[in-house]
Parts: C-alpha cells; sequence; structure tokens
C-alpha cells in the first residue's frame, strides 16, 4: 500500500529539491532510510538533466543502503497512470507521448494491460502517424506532446486525447512494486537512463571583436 507521496512541478529544480523531497518523505512516513528495501526510478525517455539527477540519487541511495535499483520506463509508467484510472479502459489503445521539441515526440503504444505493442521511439508528427491503428483501434493519446498531434487527427474518430497527464510517482511505484517481486533489477554500478536518443554537447564558439 501507498504510505506516501511527494511532487514537486517545477522546471529546473532536481538538484535543489530532490535529496531534500526524499528525506522529508520517508520521515513523514515514520520510516528511515534504513527500512528501505528497493529504490525505483524513472528511466526515461525524458530530459536529459532530469534523468542524470535522478539516476544518480538513486544509485547513491543503492550504493549508500545496499539494496537494489529497479528502472521504471517513463511511457510504460504513464500509460499504466491513465488505463488503471480511464472509465471503459479497455476500450482504447493507450498512446503516451512526451514532447521532444519542434514537431516531435517520444512515444509508444500499450494495451491495457500493459502489453507493450511498440517499442518506445521518437516521433515526427505528421497526419500519418499512427495511421494503421487509428485505422482499426481507438487510440487515447495523452502526455506533454499529445497537444501537437491532436490538429492533425482532428477528423479521426478513432483519435481521442486526455489533457493534463503529467507523470506520476505514484504509477512509477505501482510499476516497480510488480518489477521488485519479480526480482527485476539493475546493476547500480553500471545503469544509465534510457535517453532514446544521444546526448550531445557543444563547446560555445569563441566571441571573436
Amino acid at each position: 500500500r501507498l504510505l506516501g507521496q511527494s511532487e514537486l512541478r517545477l522546471e529546473k529544480s532536481h538538484s535543489t529539491h530532490l535529496t531534500v523531497l526524499i528525506e522529508q518523505l520517508v520521515a513523514n512516513t515514520g520510516h528511515t532510510l534504513r527500512d528501505l528495501v528497493a529504490v525505483a526510478v524513472s528511466d526515461g525517455p525524458g530530459s536529459y538533466t532530469g534523468l542524470r539527477i535522478g539516476a544518480a540519487a538513486a544509485k547513491g541511495l543503492c550504493f549508500a543502503l545496499d539494496i537494489p535499483l529497479i528502472a521504471v520506463g517513463t511511457l510504460p509508467a504513464l500509460a499504466h497512470q491513465v488505463a488503471t484510472r480511464t472509465p471503459r479502459a479497455d476500450s482504447y489503445l493507450y498512446a503516451p507521448m512526451l514532447d521532444a521539441r519542434r514537431q516531435e515526440v517520444y512515444t509508444a503504444l500499450y494495451h491495457v494491460d500493459g502489453r507493450e505493442l511498440a517499442a518506445p521511439a521518437p516521433l515526427i508528427l505528421t497526419p500519418e502517424a499512427w495511421a494503421e491503428q487509428l485505422a482499426h483501434h481507438a487510440v487515447l493519446f495523452f502526455g506533454s506532446g499529445a497537444a501537437k498531434f491532436q490538429p492533425l487527427v482532428s477528423d479521426n474518430p478513432n483519435a481521442a486525447f486526455l489533457a493534463d497527464v503529467q507523470p506520476s510517482a505514484v504509477s512509477v511505484g505501482e510499476l516497480a512494486l510488480g518489477a521488485y517481486q519479480r526480482q527485476e533489477f539493475q546493476d547500480v554500478a553500471y545503469y544509465e537512463p534510457f535517453y532514446l536518443k544521444e546526448v550531445y554537447t557543444t563547446t560555445p564558439r569563441s566571441v571573436i571583436n
């Protein structure tokens, strides 16, 4: 059962707030960090910086406490979150979309029971995106990138949209419980988030007067 949760919707603030939130949450449940038996982290895709900070914090806890690390994909967690809280849930396939800037999203497709029907991938949004699936099934689109897709398929009765859906730590925890029971753990020393795309770094150009 859920003992507590704490979530903040703040831009670019992971490094400032994460450690404090963890300590406060554990204390509010009447436990200590030593009572933890595993740590789950959102695996991505998502913000490169956010994923790195989350992974570093999770790995640090696992090393310090000698407990296993569980990685839960952001897209399946988002699909689980919506599918388990949607009326007539079995009427839809589930396509979470995370904004990847411009006309691109990170997306995947899931059955109501969580089965992966299309693997997570970057997708350039066009009216033909997901055309084969929309020809045969009602598909529910949601997440930070879904609003960009809605105008492109507004005339398709099989395309449904759910607004204001944000990833939730609760859904990550719900999927992590199953992974813990199956003992699906990461190698703490070598774990890296699922960025989906390569991380590119650039050197600032010199300013020539």
